[in-house]
């Protein structure tokens, strides 16, 4: 994706995982639901082309798009979905690719909220190394003259019991719906979207007072480097709170008046 579609995937990546860092949002609901507006965007190519048509205003799309699924999915989808819409897209097809790509997200943190995900990367590296050893299986996966419900059943059989139910999911959603990508692409990117979701982390910030973007900014820079990975904050305000600015990450707590590197993020923070 270039221009507009690279803006509003990042835009709507960030809105999926302010949405998915509060657990009581059904991942495994919302992967359901997104891949069900995926195959509808794919079925619908009229329809895909008016919700990301830059003649209409955002919110007018934005309207259409609730009207047309409400009902059909939760509320946490609808929301996602009609952000996405009122963002502009450079081609029709990136907003469906899009959507693809957070469905497969969704079911990522499903597997990570149940300390899960290394092994669906495992399982996905390995299915991929099968797939590549195995020519009668891949054809079998791949033949256009088969239906989408016999491919399946070959997956459970194959994965069924054997495998992580969200390995399972993905996997079939992948052969059933391929999309114009081969096996080997499809299973690549969800690895990479795996990879991508292990290196995640979330910090709960509590502090007496409300945080400038400017020393949020500095906090999670100086996050990312002290644990070498990314790090998204959540910052809750409670005048409480002694000492400035607490951190919690994952069962690890950081209270800036006792601990010695976060004294250090505490003088990054003040510039």
């Amino acid at each position: 994706m270039n221009g507009a579609s690279r803006e509003a995937l990042s835009s709507a990546r960030e809105q999926f995982n302010a949405l998915t860092d509060h657990a009581s949002v059904d991942a495994a609901k919302l992967a359901e639901e997104l891949a069900a507006v995926t195959a509808l965007l794919d079925r619908e190519v009229s329809l895909r082309r008016v919700l990301t048509d830059p003649a209409q205003p955002g919110e007018a799309r934005a309207e259409l798009a609730r009207r047309l699924l409400g009902g059909q999915v939760g509320e946490a989808t609808l929301d996602l979905f009609t952000g996405m819409v009122r963002d502009r897209w450079s081609r029709s097809r990136n907003l469906s690719d899009a959507v693809e790509e957070l469905a497969h997200s969704a079911d990522l943190v499903a597997a990570q909220r149940a300390d899960r995900l290394d092994d669906v990367e495992d399982e996905l590296f390995r299915f991929g190394r099968i797939i590549a050893s195995n020519g009668e299986l891949r054809r079998a996966l791949t033949d256009q003259k088969a239906t989408a419900s016999a491919k399946t059943e070959l997956l459970h059989s194959l994965l069924g019991g054997r495998a992580n139910p969200v390995t399972e999911r993905l996997v079939i959603r992948l052969v059933a719906q391929p999309r114009g990508r081969s096996l080997e692409a499809g299973l690549d990117a969800l690895s990479k979207l795996a990879a991508a979701r292990r290196d995640r982390m979330v910090a709960v910030v509590t502090s007496a007072v409300p945080l400038s973007d400017g020393q949020r900014q500095r906090l999670g820079a100086a996050l990312a480097q002290l644990y070498g990975r990314q790090i998204h904050l959540n910052v809750d305000v409670d005048p409480e709170v002694l000492g400035g600015v607490q951190v919690r990450i994952g069962d690890e707590v950081i209270n800036g008046t006792i601990v010695e590197r976060l004294d250090e993020v505490s003088r990054r923070m003040a510039g």
